[in-house]
C-alpha cells in the first residue's frame, strides 16, 4: 500500500459564514433529507405502478399513490417549517462572506483577519488585529424594506432596526465578545490588550446619536476603514504578530476540538 500524508501542518483558518453554513446543512440533512429520500422511493413506486395500470398486467397504484402523497405531504410540512430558518441563515451567511471578502482588503494596511472563531458559547464572525487595535466584528445582515427608510438607530445603549427592537441585542453580543477574547489574548499572551466591540450592519444606513463614539462601534462595513484610519496606533508589528498567533493557536486548537466531536 502507498502511504503518504497531507503536507500541510495545520488545517487552513476558517472561511466567512462556515458556522452558519454548517447549520444550514444541518437542517438539510438532519430535518429535510429523510422525507426527502422516503417521498421519492413511494412517488417513483407510484408512478412504476400508474405505468403497469396502463398494461395488461395486474396491479393496484392506489396504495402507493395514497403513500406517496403522505410522504410529499410531510415533506411539504417540513420544508414549510424550516425554510424561514434556511432562508435566514443563507442571508447570514452571504452577509458574513461579503464583510469577510470586504476585511480582507484591511491586510494591506497591516491589519490580520479571521473569520468564524468558535467559542464555547457563541461564533465571533470576525477578528481584525492591526495599527488600531484588536477589534470583534459581529455581522448582521438584515433584510432592508422594499418602501421606507432602511435605518439603523443607536443611542448608546438602545439600537433599533427599522425602527424595531431585535430580538437578540447585537449589542450584547458584541460585547460578549469582546470580553471573551480580551480574556483569551491575556491569559495566552500575559498581557492585557483593548478589545473594541463593533457591529456591522451592510446595506443600512447609522443614525448614531451617540457624543462619544469610542467604546462601541456600529457601522455600515465601508465606513470602517475611515474610522480605522482616524484611530491611533497602538499596537507595533510584533505585537500584532503575537496576538495572531495566539488567536490562531486557539482557532486550530478549536478546530481539532470539532473535528474530533464529529
Amino acid at each position: 500500500m502507498n502511504r503518504s500524508r497531507s503536507p500541510l501542518k495545520d488545517k487552513p483558518l476558517r472561511n466567512p459564514g462556515q458556522s452558519v453554513r454548517r447549520a444550514r446543512l444541518d437542517i438539510v440533512f438532519d430535518q429535510l433529507m429523510a422525507p426527502l429520500l422516503v417521498t421519492t422511493v413511494f412517488v417513483t413506486w407510484a408512478l412504476i405502478e400508474w405505468v403497469r395500470y396502463w398494461l395488461p398486467v395486474a396491479t393496484a397504484p392506489w396504495l402507493a399513490t395514497a403513500i406517496a402523497l403522505t410522504g410529499a405531504g410531510y415533506l411539504g410540512f417540513q420544508v414549510r417549517r424550516y425554510w424561514p430558518q434556511l432562508v435566514a441563515l443563507q442571508l447570514a451567511e452571504d452577509g458574513e462572506k461579503a464583510v469577510g471578502q470586504y476585511l480582507e482588503g484591511l491586510r494591506e494596511k497591516g491589519y490580520q483577519v479571521f473569520h468564524d472563531i468558535v467559542t464555547d458559547e457563541f461564533n465571533v464572525d470576525h477578528v481584525l488585529i492591526g495599527p488600531a487595535g484588536v477589534f470583534t466584528i459581529e455581522t448582521k445582515t438584515r433584510s432592508k424594506p422594499i418602501q421606507g427608510k432602511a435605518e439603523i438607530d443607536f443611542d448608546g445603549e438602545t439600537l433599533k432596526v427599522g425602527g424595531y427592537t431585535p430580538d437578540r441585542d447585537p449589542i450584547v453580543q458584541a460585547q460578549a465578545q469582546a470580553t471573551w477574547l480580551k480574556r483569551l489574548l491575556a491569559e495566552s499572551t500575559g498581557k492585557v490588550v483593548s478589545v473594541r466591540p463593533v457591529v456591522l450592519f451592510p446595506g443600512w444606513y447609522i443614525n448614531d446619536s451617540r457624543q462619544n463614539r469610542r467604546d462601541l462601534w456600529v457601522l455600515e462595513p465601508k465606513a470602517l476603514p475611515s474610522w480605522l484610519a482616524n484611530e491611533k496606533t497602538v499596537m507595533a508589528p510584533d505585537e500584532i504578530a503575537m496576538a495572531s498567533q495566539h488567536l490562531s493557536r486557539h482557532i486550530r486548537f478549536q478546530e481539532r476540538l470539532l473535528d474530533q466531536a464529529s
